[in-house]
């Protein structure tokens, strides 16, 4: 039985002898000849690229041409910033789906989890003679998609959106509704408005201590810094406390307030100042990912004060990448319309506009042009030099006299003479839209604040500084039927300059976020891990 069973054994280990063979041959040969092709996802940035507006907005009227001018730029964490490719695939259907049904649509893709899967076995019959056969799979590594993924994805939404608005029905609203020749084009500025409502989420960062962080003047010159710091931080709609939730992150800094408490009185050494800044973008780019991630470009400084562009230049990727909100827009000194924003300069000298806003009509206004002001940098010596005490119709005053109300001088003229003085911001030009009088802008190189929205045309006058000498010509040339639809323009208009606590819709707060909406649109954060 013993033998019986030893043969058995035998014959069963002689007969399973070849397959254990061909497996060791196989197994031993498979590795190197098996071919594994791993095919990744499209990114959403890249895929977000082809939906990108194609060229950078200079101003919201590029809609109305189809979108050129916007430029969509990559960036990565490896310190290149680059041009996204962009065919406008998202803004050429003739009837897209509703912004809803395409975020919809986009956020299901990414609730895929990460997995690889076998997508195709080639298993032939037979193997040709003389061959080993080898088993060839080919498989499939679907990404899992992050969050800035998504971020990406709603703004891809909202630039469509808003290519839309140009062709279709303007947008309803309970509040306003912009319409006529003061905006570039009304409906692609209301539907934008609308989008960032919806989707606009600002991180503010937290680092720093008052008062040079989180704090700023609120009755003075600079007023603009202290009110939208505080403006933003308390803001419910905008602001979010997950910074992965954000589009855009705010540097809460004040320059007015570094100049107040850091800055060495007569000492002309920005050094202290510098340093302040420097130190605190190390701060935040040590603490989180998101400066480094973009290199900036994603993130938002403000201020009013003069040296606010001499500051930002500390940190090159902040002068050079990060959107910078200045009232100091001079295109000579850096100022770039494209990335940076026009902040206006509202000086609020008893911290509220109330007593200030209104003026009589075009008819009761007696006077032609009217400046009063100190003499500071090379353009209003050239005014007061052509026009001081020259003419009853444009009264010029170095200082105003005695017994005479700023305020009601505004209110008497029709045009209001807003010349550049060591700077190109002027509150002035604010002062003047206040009071319904005509802004006369005496500049060069200067960006008027939201020119990317406001037709500044259709409701000031522009006047270079060498036409100075024919300035009642200028403004004689305008018709009596044509000033009363620009005075009329600036009544209406007037909300988006008015400064309220807390912000209402279409006010100034809500003016200077919608301008850093913009050029967040404007590019595609990559974030290529």
């Amino acid at each position: 039985m013993r033998v019986s069973d030893s043969s058995s054994s035998i014959k069963l280990f002689l007969f399973m002898l070849p397959f254990i063979l061909v497996g060791v041959f196989i197994s031993l040969l498979g590795p190197n000849a098996s071919t594994w092709s791993f095919v990744s996802v499209s990114s959403p940035s890249s895929t977000l690229s082809d939906g990108g507006f194609g060229g950078r907005v200079s101003s919201i009227s590029d809609f109305k041409h189809g979108g050129e001018g916007l430029l969509v730029v990559a960036v990565d964490p490896h310190g290149k910033v680059e041009n996204a490719i962009s065919d406008d695939t998202a803004f050429n259907h003739s009837s897209a789906p509703s912004f809803s049904i395409q975020a919809i649509e986009t956020l299901q893709l990414y609730n895929q989890s990460e997995e690889i899967s076998n997508v195709s076995k080639f298993l032939p019959n037979k193997a040709p003679m003389n061959e080993s056969y080898v088993p060839q799979l080919t498989l499939r590594q679907q990404r899992k998609f992050s969050i800035l993924d998504r971020t990406e994805a709603i703004l891809r939404q909202a630039r469509a959106a808003i290519r839309e608005a140009k062709n279709g029905n303007r947008s309803q609203d309970v509040d306003y509704v912009p319409i006529g020749p003061m905006y570039h084009n009304a409906k692609v500025f209301h539907r934008s408005y609308i989008e960032m409502e919806k989707e606009f989420k600002v991180f503010v960062y937290e680092e720093g201590e008052p008062p040079v962080f989180h704090n700023g003047p609120c009755k003075s010159i600079y007023s603009m810094e202290g009110n939208f710091i505080h403006a933003i931080e308390m803001n419910e709609r905008f602001r979010t406390r997950d910074p992965e939730k954000a589009q855009v992150f705010f540097l809460p800094f004040s320059v007015a307030m570094m100049v107040q408490f850091v800055y060495v009185r007569d000492s002309h050494d920005y050094g202290p100042l510098r340093k302040t800044i420097i130190d605190y973008v190390n701060v935040i780019g040590e603490r989180y990912p998101f400066w480094n991630r973009s290199l900036g470009a994603d993130h938002f400084m403000l201020s009013c004060h003069d040296w606010g562009p001499e500051t930002s230049a500390s940190v090159p990727n902040l002068y050079k990448n990060s959107i910078r909100v200045l009232c100091n827009a001079n295109t000579s000194e850096g100022f770039n319309p494209s990335k940076d924003v026009s902040l206006p300069e509202v000086n609020l000298q008893t911290g509220s506009i109330e007593g200030f806003i209104g003026g009589p009509s075009p008819s009761r206004r007696s006077l032609l042009a009217f400046f009063a002001g100190g003499v500071h940098g090379p353009i209003r010596p050239i005014l007061l030099q052509h026009w001081e005490n020259k003419d009853q119709d444009i009264q010029v005053y170095k200082y105003l006299p005695k017994g005479m109300s700023y305020y009601d001088m505004l209110r008497k003229s029709k045009f209001c003479l807003c010349p550049s003085g060591y700077e190109v911001a002027s509150p002035r030009i604010v002062e003047a839209i206040y009071t319904g009088c005509v802004p006369v802008l005496i500049s060069d190189h200067y960006v008027p604040p939201f020119s990317d929205v406001l037709n500044w045309k259709s409701f000031s006058v522009e006047v270079q500084v060498k036409d100075i000498p024919k300035l009642k010509e200028i403004l004689m040339s305008i018709s009596p039927t044509q000033y009363i639809r620009m005075q009329r323009r600036v009544g209406e208009i007037r909300r988006h300059f008015e400064v309220h606590s807390p912000p209402k819709r279409f006010d100034v707060f809500h003016m200077i976020l919608h301008s850093v909406w913009l050029r967040r649109l404007n590019f595609i954060v990559h974030n290529d891990q």
